[in-house]
């Protein structure tokens, strides 16, 4: 059985040396995923990669099709899901082109579909969400991290915005009296909808710019992609460094 899916975001569509062995397009009661479901090994493991945003990344974070591709994950028989996504920095020690490995997440979305409990059910049915990234995948990624001797946080509060436009900068000061350490388009409902269905879940989060109000200027989208190029090759370092430490 598959142990792991990679869920790639903005700047990461492909993993270069992952062996392919398969493409799947996957139907689910939830419509269609972002792409096809990607089989292949890397570093001696059995890995299932999806891009998010689709191969050509054509697919904006509020039209993603959340539901169809944690559902279409779970039907492969993967049981842990490492989610790579782009995120501002809100705290001034995340700059451009670190990782971060997230422990709490506040969600400031709306209208998506953000729950499988909806209809036909037996009995109102909750999740406990107290910790909503899985610790055991946390650490992984963290004594990854480690080893490479790359600069990291080992934690921080991910706040998930509608999108697809960037915040104000009145917006982030709002995020940063919550608590939020770091802001992104796509951390919610995917966290919720995996431990819905009991998937172990993480994040690996890339800072792509200086979130609104906390640089010089405008963001500028031109340095959002160089950022991205560089920190997603770091990702790719980490994933080879945290995959054969899987169970």
């Amino acid at each position: 059985m598959t142990e792991l899916a990679i869920i790639g975001g903005t700047g990461l569509t492909t993993l270069k040396n992952l062996e392919i062995k398969k493409r799947e397009v996957m139907r689910t009661p939830y419509g269609e995923p972002s792409g096809p479901l990607i089989h292949g090994h890397l570093c001696d493991k059995d890995v299932v990669f999806l891009a998010r945003h689709g191969h050509g990344h054509t697919i904006p974070p509020h039209m993603v099709n959340f539901r169809a591709n944690i559902w279409a994950l779970k039907e492969t028989g993967v049981r842990s899901v490492i989610a790579v996504a782009a995120v501002g920095g809100i705290h001034a020690d995340l700059r451009p082109t670190m990782l971060a490995i997230p422990d709490q997440i506040i969600d400031y979305t709306w209208s998506r579909k953000h729950t499988y409990f909806e209809s036909n059910l037996s009995e109102v049915t909750h999740i406990d969400f107290t910790r909503p990234y899985n610790e055991r995948l946390r650490c992984l990624l963290i004594d990854a991290a480690t080893q490479l001797g790359i600069e990291f946080a080992a934690s921080g509060t991910y706040g998930a915005t509608q999108g697809p436009r960037l915040e104000t900068a009145a917006e982030i000061d709002r995020l940063e009296r919550d608590g939020c350490t770091l802001v992104g388009m796509t951390g919610m409902p995917e966290a919720a909808l995996a431990r819905e269905l009991q998937l172990d879940y993480a994040c690996c989060a890339v800072v792509a710019n200086q979130a609104a109000g906390r640089g010089s200027g405008e963001i500028s989208l031109t340095d959002i992609d160089t950022n991205l190029s560089q920190g997603m090759e770091t990702v790719r370092h980490l994933l080879e460094t945290a995959i054969p430490n899987l169970p």
